[in-house]
């Protein structure tokens, strides 16, 4: 038995049908010449013999009396892989939008909390030939650095794959309501004692926002901390989900960055600013007011390979309303530069875990209340949009003898945020996920075109600079095939 922390906590009790809390991830296969059987009946034999290799797969909720405080993790005894991984045909002609369709409605439905919070979706009828692989897990189960994790256990390195250990764990048996009772007691005693010893980092963090030392006297770091502008992106949402992916090589981002002195980072932030000018272009006109992010950071040490959600956010200004592309670019390096210098000093004072008695029963009215008063549409927006970037395997990746052709993440919409950009490295791309609200974004794969109008506006702006290394005349292209 292991009680939730507070982050992951509040992600179950945020959650509410229009703002499900899972993040995901969808994946196409090569299947090999000769492929014996179903690419499904593999996987669900794969993930029947390595269940245990990740307590992702095994643990379920166990709530607290009068869910006073924050439920407890316990093991779930036998897992029915009948139920949690599905296989869907797509109907003819098995496009990348229909796939891209399917994927959004199954991100759109709550996971159960009666069982471990993850499922698993093989799709077949690509008209590519290939093999689809999309997989969710609840947020309060891990974050995306843990999500990377997960893949070890749900992928191979090699079309072989690996031995599996022998041998049924024992069950554990299902503590009683005095039991979660005393364990929720014992997590807020410790957690309050914690916050005692963690006051002084926490007043001198509080301290660097309020009197900036002189690096933040330039205004970098109080741009980032200013409200965004209102867009079509910050209302209230349902919940109709769409999602749309498209892939580009590294190697073309780490020239523009190697170009222009910034990180690869820099570069997928303005790529994304780019892009959701060319969207607003269309959809409103884009704002004088620069759109800001809100952009995780994680908080997790090296070598910390726990399933929990170890990430705060920050917020980064994108400087949308700056026309030219290459003064943008500068413009969010020094401005991300800033934010992840104030993260990195306040990392210490910055809790993942917290107190939780009675927490659910306000975050819960928080959460119920907020969409139907209409205050995202009312109020400027603390952040416009999230976009994550997230270092994933280097190498590719296998599942049931088939190699992984793409990564591509999926993410959270919340009322005032219809929009999530995640980007995942994989096997020398980038894999773009854009999340979307419908009643936010109607047509997500129009962010995928304004994304790929980005680059090309990029590249062609860099091109006279005459830098030591030529930025490769390489179009990001949809990974269909």
């Amino acid at each position: 038995m292991k009680t939730l922390s507070g982050v992951d906590g509040t992600f179950l009790h945020l959650e509410t049908p229009e703002t499900p809390m899972h993040v995901g991830s969808l994946h196409l296969f090569d299947l090999p010449p000769g492929y014996r059987g179903t690419f499904h009946a593999a996987v669900k034999r794969q993930m029947k013999s390595r269940i245990r290799l990740a307590p992702v797969f095994t643990r379920k909720l166990a709530t607290m009396p009068l869910q006073f405080a924050n439920p407890a993790w316990v093991d779930a005894g036998d897992i029915d892989l009948d139920y949690h991984v599905q296989h869907i045909v797509l109907p003819a002609p098995g496009t990348q939008r229909q796939l891209e369709e399917s994927i959004a409605a199954l991100h759109a439905e709550l996971l159960l909390r009666d069982r471990p919070l993850w499922r698993l979706y093989v799709l077949s009828g690509l008209e590519s030939g290939q093999a689809a692989y999309y997989v969710k897990v609840h947020h309060a189960v891990l974050d995306g650095q843990a999500g990377i994790l997960l893949a070890q256990a749900l992928f191979d390195v090699t079309a072989r794959g690996r031995r599996q250990p022998h041998g049924k764990p024992v069950p554990e048996e299902d503590p009683g309501s005095l039991a979660l009772a005393a364990a929720a007691l014992r997590h807020d005693v410790g957690q309050y004692m914690k916050l005692l010893r963690n006051l002084p980092d926490v007043a001198k963090t509080l301290a660097g926002l309020v009197w900036p030392d002189q690096e933040n006297k330039t205004g970098r770091l109080a741009q980032n901390l200013a409200f965004g502008p209102k867009t079509v992106l910050n209302v209230p949402i349902t919940a109709a989900r769409g999602f749309a992916a498209v892939s580009i090589q590294v190697d073309v981002l780490k020239a523009l960055a190697t170009t222009h002195g910034v990180k690869l980072n820099d570069i997928v932030l303005a790529l994304c600013s780019g892009a959701l000018r060319g969207y607003l272009a269309g959809h409103g006109g884009v704002p004088k007011k620069p759109l800001i992010a809100a952009m995780p950071i994680s908080l997790r040490q090296p070598g910390n390979a726990e399933y929990t959600t170890q990430a705060t956010l920050s917020l980064v200004n994108l400087s949308t309303h700056v026309a030219n592309p290459i003064k943008r670019l500068h413009a969010i390096a020094e401005a991300a530069g800033a934010m992840k210098a104030l993260a990195r000093g306040a990392q210490r004072a910055i809790p993942t875990d917290f107190p939780s008695m009675g927490v659910p029963w306000i975050l819960r009215g928080l959460a119920s209340l907020y969409g139907l008063i209409g205050m995202p549409g009312d109020y400027p927006p603390i952040a416009n949009l999230v976009i994550s970037n997230v270092p994933g395997p280097p190498l590719a990746l296998y599942a049931a003898g088939a190699r992984m052709a793409t990564y591509w993440p999926l993410s959270i919409v919340e009322h005032g945020l219809g929009l999530n950009i995640t980007v995942v490295s994989y096997a020398g791309a980038m894999g773009f996920g854009f999340t979307t609200a419908r009643t936010a974004v109607p047509e997500a794969h129009a962010l995928v075109a304004a994304l790929q109008a980005a680059l090309a506006e990029l590249q062609a702006a860099s091109r006279p600079l005459g830098a030591a290394r030529p930025v490769r005349r390489r179009a990001a292209a949809r990974a269909t095939a």
